[in-house]
């Protein structure tokens, strides 16, 4: 017969402010099998764990319910004091009288009492009936694979090849660098984006232990913690990557042209280019969707000779290139080439993209002259299109009045709730440079209100204000396109309660910050999950923000949710020093609470295994029949494929049919 201990938690007034904690209590005692019914202040504190420990050791119990708060956040402590104890951890039971009962029922304390009751003798119910259950462990493979190449892949990769971790860095552009290569300066400091990110670029291409796989996706994952297989799409490039020097002389002789993605499509590339100047690896792409096959060559085709001289016509790609890297008759494999890798965890730092300014139609998004904070970045960026001198897209002359506009998209019901947290910052630093370039410059900012939350950043929105830029508090309405390219700004102060209206040459749109667009594919293929914002989902807000669902999938970066540099990188070393812990253990525990199938009651009719949303049954071979096999590696026990089962040929470990029929029992009586 079980000996169940019952313990009811006050949790200051959490529980006890709406709870008769003592009724609950004198009820437990009552129950079949219980012993022991206790009450305390805090359960999770030393003294409550401490009163579960001692009747443990006494041999007074030898089951536990804990009547408390979420089992999500406090189930672990007090399977560990259980297991500290000396009794089998999984002998344990919580019953959640605060989240499911006197938070929500606040207003009806007879109610919520009466909740509680049912709620402990279902609890009683169950652990009457708990066996114990045992852990097992698996192997793991000593690598890691970061996805995303931006300072949070970066720093991720950095960091888990510094503690000796083999690791593999998957960049879907032909460099690394992400959007922090685009940058001109960073704030609050103003130091050069490239000249802080370039050694960072470098170390990760040199390290031994990273392995740099740029201008590559991945196309699948399959596995679990420790052991995860991934197959990786290497794009293809049309030139040869091993004797490719970077020369750059393709680019330079091909004739198509492009709009250029890195310099945010405000000026041309060629259809055969080098990413940006500092790229890493610094070598040669051919777009091939906008290759224009000089000479008549497409490419896997034999070269035409000329009738004069006897000699091959090449394509101007091919005879600029003085390393013989670009050879047009070799028939590439548009689907490019699919590298397998085995890997223990994965990080993903995917990133971010901006929104782009069609989606405002008020403020006159078919004006050259509107264009992107993103863009601005490019402009006055000396590897930009104007080699960093500022000018307007129209005429290419320099504006006399520019504008800021913040929260496009962002904290605004028809498209993005949230903050993009940096666009404030970014705007002011903006503001800043521009305005000690070009002291005459009139930079009129309008902000719904400044968010500056940051080491030293109010203090950079503050000396922004002593130069003389001007910020207004106050969304502008919209923009009005004037002739000779102006803009009319129509605005209110709402310090000074007056409606503003003034013209401008050029106008910056702070733009939202979201995920790519590629993300609903990756987050299908690693089972990743979307938060409310839309963002990759981590495990907790608080206690687990670079942990997934998924276990040994860690995140880091924007992908997220909106951050800065710091935050990015804080998040990134975060998730590595996360995902090294399976890698430096050499084994990952496996959770007992797993389903289980009884071969000899399978039918094997193959219900169970498309249901499974961990991929961790299949069919296979038992005594000349199929039958289901559930990877226990990879189920995490959500009992779907126990629930669907026709011929209840699985069994779900810690909550077996007698378990869940008591607690049913116990609620209904």
């Amino acid at each position: 017969m079980a000996k169940v201990g019952v313990y009811v938690c006050h949790c200051g007034t959490n529980i006890a402010g709406v709870i008769d904690v003592e009724a609950v209590r004198d009820y437990a005692s009552g129950l079949p099998d219980v012993v022991i019914a206790r009450k305390d202040l805090f359960m999770c504190s030393d003294s409550g764990q401490e009163m579960i420990k001692k009747d443990i050791k006494d041999g007074l119990v030898d089951r536990v319910v804990v009547a408390a708060c979420t089992p999500r956040t406090h189930e672990p402590i007090f399977r560990a004091a259980c297991e500290k104890a000396g009794l089998n951890k999984y002998l344990f039971e919580m019953a959640n009288i605060r989240d499911q009962n006197s938070w929500v029922h606040g207003h009806d304390h007879a109610g919520a009492t009466a909740k509680a009751l049912k709620i402990v003798a279902s609890a009683v119910g169950k652990a009457r009936n708990l066996e114990p259950l045992e852990e097992k462990f698996v192997p793991v493979t000593d690598a890691a694979l970061v996805i995303g190449g931006g300072i949070g892949g970066i720093s991720a990769a950095l960091e888990l090849a510094r503690m000796g971790h083999k690791t593999y860095l998957v960049e879907k552009e032909p460099s690394i660098g992400g959007v922090m290569a685009q940058l001109d300066k960073t704030f609050p400091t103003n130091d050069c984006s490239a000249c802080i990110l370039t050694p960072k670029m470098v170390e990760v291409y040199n390290h031994p232990n990273i392995v740099a796989l740029t201008y590559s996706e991945v196309d699948d994952v399959s596995g679990y913690i420790g052991n995860f297989n991934v197959k990786v799409r290497r794009k293809q490039a049309y030139v040869d990557w091993v004797k490719c020097t970077g020369c750059g002389d393709c680019a330079s002789k091909c004739p198509a042209k492009v709009p250029d993605r890195f310099n945010a499509g405000l000026s041309e590339r060629r259809a055969a280019y080098i990413m940006f100047p500092q790229a890493v690896p610094k070598k040669a792409v051919i777009d091939i969707d906008n290759c224009l096959n000089c000479a008549g060559r497409e490419i896997g085709t034999e070269p035409k000779v000329n009738a004069k001289t006897g000699k091959p016509i090449l394509a101007p790609c091919e005879k600029a290139c003085p390393a013989q890297a670009i050879d047009r008759s070799i028939a590439h494999d548009p689907q490019g080439e699919i590298v397998e890798i085995q890997v223990g965890s994965i990080v993903v730092a995917t990133g971010f993209q901006v929104m782009e300014k069609d989606w405002f139609k008020e403020m006159a998004p078919a004006s050259p002259n509107v264009i992107t904070a993103l863009q601005l970045e490019r402009i006055i960026s000396a590897t930009g299109p104007s080699e960093g001198k500022l000018t307007r897209p129209s005429d290419h002359e320099k504006p006399h009045v520019i504008s800021f506009l913040s929260c496009m998209g962002s904290r605004d019901e028809h498209f993005h709730s949230y903050c993009s947290r940096v666009c404030c910052m970014y705007m002011i630093k903006q503001a800043r440079l521009l305005k000690e370039k070009y002291p005459d410059l009139v930079i009129n900012m309008h902000f719904i209100d400044v968010r500056s939350a940051g080491k030293g950043y109010d203090e950079y929105y503050t000396g922004a204000r002593a130069m003389g830029i001007n910020i207004f508090k106050g969304k502008v309405g919209g923009l009005e396109m004037l002739p000779g390219d102006k803009l009319r700004v129509l605005a209110y102060d709402m310090e000074g309660a007056t409606p503003i209206e003034y013209e401008s040459d050029l106008v910056v749109l702070a733009t939202a910050i979201e995920l790519p667009g590629d993300a609903v594919s990756l987050a299908q293929k690693l089972g990743l999950q979307f938060c409310g914002s839309n963002f990759f989902r981590e495990l907790h807000p608080k206690l687990g923000p670079v942990e997934t669902a998924v276990e040994g999938l860690f995140l880091a970066g924007c992908c997220q949710g909106p951050k800065d540099i710091p935050d990015t990188v804080s998040q990134a070393k975060g998730a590595a020093a996360a995902a090294a812990v399976p890698l430096s253990q050499g084994q990952v525990k496996i959770e007992p609470i797993i389903s289980e199938v009884h071969p000899e009651q399978c039918s094997g009719c193959g219900i169970c295994a498309p249901l499974c949303p961990y991929h961790a049954i299949s069919l296979d071979d038992y005594g000349g029949h199929p039958r289901a096999k559930i990877e226990m590696s990879a189920c995490k026990g959500c009992g779907v494929c126990a629930s669907a089962c026709p011929s209840a040929a699985i069994v779900l470990h810690g909550y077996e049919d007698t378990q869940i029929f008591a607690q049913i029992e116990a609620l209904t009586a």
